[in-house]
């Protein structure tokens, strides 16, 4: 069966999640939906990152197979009309080889979370950001953040409902610095534990406010237990925005 590779975004918001489930929409739910309007049959929809409810995605990749080799901006332009008007929309869709998964052949995954720190409420980026009501010291959370990088036990940033066989990842990259009104903070990674960067988003504003130094979030690391974690940033800062293959996975 021909399979086609898609690159989607959209607004986690009005949705339960990536996966589908039994509690509520899901952004794969929605996709099946819409492959089993455009092409007449049914499908599964596998993506790169499983994101949690109210996360966003500018670039998830996600893979389908269906039963004709259809052209790809046939593909692309068909499911986005039976998407209407759900925020989500396939931007590629793209003929790959029969060994291309578009969560197990990733090689790195890269996610940004914003943070706006301002008394006012959140207009234009109300469900974009995180409203954090105190100035941030970015200097000092892009200095703390380093600290987690390299391969660790992150058990602390870790859900306790985390389904993943080992706390142990490797963090590549963990920046933070202030972009126009925002805060952002960018992460890279072949794979995180579920609410890994929302938990380190949490805690790195900790640091930004004044409560945690660089040493309190090394040491919350060291711990390696879930009650040395910061509060959890919310979903709606945070937005799965890329996801890197081998040149040869095509």
């Amino acid at each position: 069966m021909p399979r086609f590779r898609l690159l989607v975004e959209y607004d986690g918001a009005p949705f339960a999640g990536w996966q589908r489930q039994a509690n509520g929409a899901s952004v794969q739910g929605a996709l099946e939906d819409a492959f089993r309007a455009f092409a007449n049959e049914a499908v599964v929809v596998k993506g790169a990152g499983r994101t949690d409810a109210g996360v966003h995605a500018s670039g998830q990749v996600a893979h389908v197979d269906l039963a004709r080799d259809w052209r790809t901006d046939t593909v692309r332009d068909a499911v986005n009309a039976h998407l209407r008007p759900l925020p989500v929309a396939v931007l590629e869709a793209e003929r790959v080889s029969d060994d291309f998964d578009a969560r197990f052949s990733a090689v790195r995954r890269h996610y940004v979370y914003r943070v706006i720190d301002r008394r006012p409420p959140l207009a234009l980026d109300a469900g974009r950001a995180w409203r954090v009501p105190k100035p941030l010291d970015v200097a000092a959370m892009d200095a703390a953040a380093k600290r987690l990088l390299g391969r660790h036990d992150f058990t602390t940033f870790r859900s306790a409902h985390c389904q993943a066989n080992s706390p142990l990842r490797t963090l590549d990259r963990l920046d933070v610095a202030r972009e126009g009104h925002a805060v952002l903070i960018r992460t890279d990674a072949r794979s995180f534990l579920h609410n890994q960067v929302r938990s380190m988003a949490g805690s790195l504003v900790e640091v930004g406010i004044g409560r945690w130094s660089a040493d309190d979030l090394a040491q919350a690391l060291a711990e390696a237990d879930r009650a040395a974690c910061g509060p959890v940033a919310p979903p709606e800062g945070l937005t799965l925005t890329q996801v890197d293959y081998p040149e040869t996975a095509r």
